[in-house]
């Protein structure tokens, strides 16, 4: 199985931006952004030209980091979009978030995506009914999550559901926090999406 290894910290700064990959780090002044809001490495802060093609890869990036996927499986589910009516771009980003990890995270169940992932591994929640174990599994419209009985205990789930009234929970979800559950109400639509992403440039990277 792979796995990314690199600092996450990193990643933000490379990219710019905050992508709350360490949860509630992300929302102190221990923020690698806040601290130092230039790319890592020896040249991080001079002055850069960027091409066309620059800026298309460093979108592309951006998404694959905040989802915390790899090429191959980024490029299935471009791949799934292009064959799907609708917008290309917005079809992609709501495939995306439509991933069980990505729902865990948005329910509050968990700080961070990357966390989510290692709970759905370990088989701490189910969908209708069904315990679920493979994070990239696609949600549809009506499902229900829920966390199993016997994790409901698990300290990382129940801290997090606690810190859950800072980040919120999208308006296509609905979240019981006294039944520790959650159901899709709707997929997500493009302006449920409040991340910076610009998922055209993503669309011309891909159709050269």
């Amino acid at each position: 199985m792979a796995r990314n290894t690199d600092s996450v910290c990193r990643m933000c700064r490379r990219e710019g931006m905050k992508l709350f990959l360490k949860g509630e780090r992300c929302f102190t002044d221990k923020c690698a952004i806040e601290r130092r809001n230039y790319p890592p490495g020896q040249h991080g802060q001079g002055r850069h030209k960027f091409s066309e093609y620059s800026v298309q890869l460093r979108e592309k990036q951006k998404v694959k980091r905040i989802y915390g996927v790899f090429e191959k499986q980024f490029r299935r589910y471009f791949a799934l979009a292009e064959r799907s009516k609708g917008v290309t771009g917005e079809t992609l980003l709501t495939t995306l978030e439509r991933r069980l990890d990505n729902i865990v995270f948005r329910l509050s169940f968990a700080n961070s995506r990357a966390e989510a992932r290692q709970l759905v591994r370990h088989g701490h929640f189910q969908v209708n009914g069904r315990t679920v174990t493979i994070p990239s599994f696609l949600v549809s419209a009506g499902d229900r999550i829920v966390v199993r009985e016997r994790s409901q205990k698990v300290a990382r789930i129940v801290e997090a559901l606690e810190l859950s009234q800072r980040r919120g929970v999208p308006d296509w979800l609905e979240i019981d926090r006294e039944g520790f559950a959650g159901k899709v109400k709707m997929l997500p639509q493009r302006a449920d999406l409040t991340m910076p992403i610009n998922e055209r440039l993503i669309v011309e990277l891909y159709s050269k």
